[in-house]
């Protein structure tokens, strides 16, 4: 069941970030990743088993915040793309500051639910400022990497900006996801587990992420598709 349920949410996911820049444009895309970059966070708390891996929700999410950049770096450029990451730092911040802050009210006798926010949300402020941190570090890193790709690829086809999208696409986010899948594991679950779980996290995320770099390429070729038909808001 884990297995079906992590390959549909990959396909729903994307799926969801093609039809948010369908119906709304470069803002859907924006939107796009306030929201993950939120729910990848309190998903990550969740740890399963799936393809004989242990490993943490939320990888799915935060892989969706590189497809956003990198359809976002080939259709509205480097300025854009980087105005994106600077919302998904914000977003995580401003929601640290909010979370934190229902942890200071006294509950009422009547009141249930606080006793579970506060077993889920009183981690969140070290896994949230480690995932600010390497969030910033790698998709900066991901969407210098990008127009470093692209710029290799036009010189070695004549200045064809068109051509070689996969491999822009896919160089850049697998090695911004290998950088991002050491620094957030290590740093956000260092203490929480033993070092052979954190290996194993690691690996695990990494194995996903390369799955799900591959899977995104389609989604980033019809989104520049989609641009070109003027089928965009």
């Amino acid at each position: 069941m884990n297995e079906i349920l992590l390959v549909a949410s990959l396909f729903v996911i994307y799926g969801c970030v093609l039809l948010a820049y369908r119906l709304f444009g470069k803002s859907g895309l924006y939107c796009f990743t306030a929201i993950a970059t939120i729910t990848a966070n309190i998903e990550v708390l969740i740890m399963v088993k799936a393809f004989g891996m242990e490993q943490t929700l939320g990888n799915i999410l935060f892989a969706s915040t590189f497809l956003v950049t990198d359809i976002i770096s080939e259709i509205e450029g480097k300025k854009a793309a980087k105005k994106a990451v600077n919302i998904g730092i914000f977003t995580s911040v401003f929601f640290i500051i909010v979370s934190q802050s229902w942890l200071l009210y006294h509950p009422a006798a009547s009141d249930w639910a606080q006793p579970a926010i506060r077993e889920i949300f009183s981690n969140t402020p070290r896994l949230m400022l480690v995932s600010v941190l390497v969030y910033a570090i790698c998709q900066r890193f991901d969407v210098w990497a990008y127009h470093k790709w692209w710029a290799l690829t036009k010189k070695r086809f004549h200045g064809d900006s068109r051509r070689a999208l996969w491999l822009r696409n896919n160089g850049s986010t697998m090695i911004s996801q290998l950088l991002n899948t050491i620094l957030y594991t290590f740093g956000a679950f260092w203490g929480m587990y033993e070092i052979p779980t954190l290996i194993s996290i690691a690996l695990s995320s990494y194995v996903i992420f390369i799955v799900t770099s591959i899977a995104d390429t389609p989604f980033v070729y019809l989104a520049r598709r989609m641009h070109e038909k003027g089928l965009v808001e």
